[in-house]
């Protein structure tokens, strides 16, 4: 922060005497340079100090602590989970198919090649690639290809070789939603400008995250082990034995724009075998989300884990209801019936983590401190608010961090409070809400599926595109 000495008047019984202290602005906090590796087209990009990432101050400037209570009234509400209606434009049949054609004497073919059975588009196709192909390097074309419910072309991207740098280009064709279709032109040049690649052994990303909290920023910390968890291959659990590592594409970052994981595979640096890869799909109006490399969404699993430890105690459904006038046996006279006792039951919005206190709580997603502070059954309590009309509920903490005030804006993982015990609590936990328009949302509910989970027909480009920039050269098919 820039710190200003200001002046001061001191009085004397006999004399007025003005001292007048006048200091420079200090310089920003220290930077740090994250050096690419010197065999990749990818540059050098300055980063913030880790200390300030992942939390930026959008209250007035020199004003007091915003209060955190006096807050809309609707935060608090309980609202019928009927009344929600689920997304349903989400296209659960997404898939990615990905290669590298071998190149003939028919490259104008390639739609058809790879099962895009769409004749305009490969019309559109043929006509608009005849300059590409003369700029072709190698002898296999690289391409993505989306598709949706019943085999709809959604999208396909194509590099012109399999080699990455600095004349690296890649098209994105998709639909448009005027009819015809679309093309987009990107350079690997520009797209490198803040750009860094790491690779770090997968064995310190599972189990030494002070070693990767030296190469990346702290909340990346946490979504990298979050991330790599998920796209672990079961089947090849024996990985972090060997010399496999996680090749990342990390934007770092500056004081306008949060850090990023762009791009996430875990390689065989040997055999360049890649046995698992996710990307980063950015959007406008909900939370971006992360997508592996076939067009899975791993993004349900980030927002049901505000915790790096975490075990279930407690899901959605009916509890007890406690009463403080309860009566004994002898208050009751004896020769009065007995009636059949009838249990009172109240809804329980949420799902509890059962915890030691002081465990760090994480923010699952981008978003706005709403509300923090004390709020009665909910005890110690952080809501977020996030793009699409979604708020995610942290209540029964221990503690806050202390630099957080409301409209704060904070990052997909930073540490906002702790685990603890108070309001209405019978042991320490968290208990964690999802909303949406103000209504309670089953994360884990069979049947629930949010527009944050599923690819939309207007993204698919540009998973496709990133999947061959940002992610390690496609093999021969």
């Amino acid at each position: 922060m820039n710190k200003k000495a200001t002046s001061r008047s001191l009085l004397s019984r006999g004399a007025l005497i003005l001292f007048g202290y006048i200091c420079l602005s200090l310089l920003p906090d220290s930077v740090s340079i994250a050096n690419a590796q010197t065999n990749q087209a990818r540059k050098k990009v300055v980063v913030q100090n880790t200390k300030s990432v992942g939390f930026k101050d959008t209250t007035a400037r020199g004003s007091s602590k915003t209060n955190s209570m006096s807050l809309n009234p609707a935060l608090f509400q309980r609202k019928d989970p009927s009344e929600l209606e689920l997304d349903s434009a989400g296209n659960l049949d997404y898939r990615v198919i990905q290669g590298c054609l071998r190149r003939s004497f028919s490259d104008e073919n390639l739609p058809a090649s790879i099962g895009i059975d769409n004749r305009q588009f490969s019309e559109f196709f043929r006509n608009q690639t005849k300059t590409f192909f003369d700029r072709m390097r190698g002898d296999c074309i690289p391409y993505a290809a989306a598709f949706g419910s019943r085999n709809r072309f959604d999208s396909l991207s194509i590099m012109n070789g399999p080699v990455q740098d600095s004349k690296t280009e890649v098209w994105t064709f998709t639909p448009s939603a005027f009819g015809g279709f679309l093309i987009q032109q990107d350079y690997l040049k520009n797209e490198s400008k803040n750009l860094t690649e790491i690779r770090i052994p997968l064995r310190e990303v599972l189990y030494d995250p002070r070693k990767v909290g030296d190469k990346l920023p702290v909340e990346l910390v946490w979504e990298l082990n979050s991330l790599i968890k998920q796209i672990y291959p079961e089947e090849n659990n024996s990985l972090e034995n060997t010399n496999s590592v996680v090749r990342l594409i990390v934007d770092f970052g500056d004081r306008e724009r949060w850090a990023q994981i762009w791009s996430a595979e875990i390689i065989d640096p040997s055999s360049k075998e890649v046995f698992a890869s996710a990307f980063w799909v950015d959007r406008n109006d909900i939370p971006g989300g992360f997508f592996t490399g076939g067009g899975e969404s791993l993004e349900r699993s980030f927002w049901t884990n505000p915790l790096s430890y975490r075990r279930i105690s407690r899901g959605v459904g009916m509890v007890r209801a406690s009463s403080s006038n309860k009566r004994s046996k002898s208050s009751v006279p004896a020769t009065q019936p007995t009636q059949p006792k009838q249990q009172r039951y109240r809804a329980h919005m949420g799902i509890d983590y059962a915890a030691p206190i002081g465990t760090p709580v994480f923010s699952v997603a981008n978003g706005k401190v709403a509300h923090i502070g004390f709020s009665g059954a909910y005890g110690n309590l952080i809501v977020l608010e996030h793009p699409g009309n979604y708020h995610t509920y942290y209540a029964h903490l221990s503690n806050f961090n202390v630099e957080l005030e409301v409209g704060n804006e904070v990052r997909r993982g930073l540490e906002i409070g702790y685990v603890g015990s108070t309001g209405r609590s019978t042991g320490p936990h968290l208990h964690f809400e999802l909303r949406k328009n103000g209504v309670y949302v089953d994360p884990y509910g069979a049947k629930t599926q949010l527009d944050l989970w599923s690819m939309r027909d207007n993204e698919s480009g540009q998973l496709t595109r990133e999947i061959l920039l940002l992610g390690s050269p496609i093999k021969h098919n």
